[in-house]
């Protein structure tokens, strides 16, 4: 594996987690809890691994500059504000929301859950468009 193949493994890995929340969803939906607690812990498993993958590559590589100009050039930063805000603030969040069902506190867990899990989806989806405007797109 290159240090170029490392972005395009951490959209795979947060389409991976956007996947993976949206079936602990479904689980716990339809009161399937082991299903869900395991999915969940794999979700945080792949959110470990991109996080030492994004920063091993910005580490070597630096700032990414985006190519494109005019409005989706604003369209890329507002997404990208609201994906590295969110990214920030949700750490500490899924980190309480875990800890709460893992220690069966279920109430407090379901309670926080109620954002955890939204913001936490919004910002596997948005990696992964944040990657193709990045990388995917022709701009010229």
């Amino acid at each position: 594996m290159t240090v170029s193949s490392l972005p395009l493994l951490n959209a795979s890995l947060n389409g991976l987690c956007a996947a993976l929340l949206a079936t602990a969803y479904y689980f716990i939906r339809h009161k399937q809890i082991n299903r869900h607690r395991n999915t969940m812990l794999a979700a945080v498993a792949v959110s470990v691994v991109f996080l030492f993958s994004y920063i091993t590559y910005h580490y070597i590589v630096g700032v990414t500059t985006f190519p494109g100009q005019g409005p989706v050039r604003g369209l890329y930063f507002t997404v990208l504000l609201t994906h590295t805000v969110l990214a920030v603030s949700n750490v500490p969040l899924v980190i309480i929301t875990l800890r709460a069902g893992l220690g069966g506190r279920y109430r407090r867990h379901r309670k926080i859950a109620r954002w955890t899990l939204p913001i936490w989806f919004y910002i596997s989806v948005t990696g992964v468009l944040i990657y193709l405007m990045l990388y995917q797109i022709d701009y010229s």
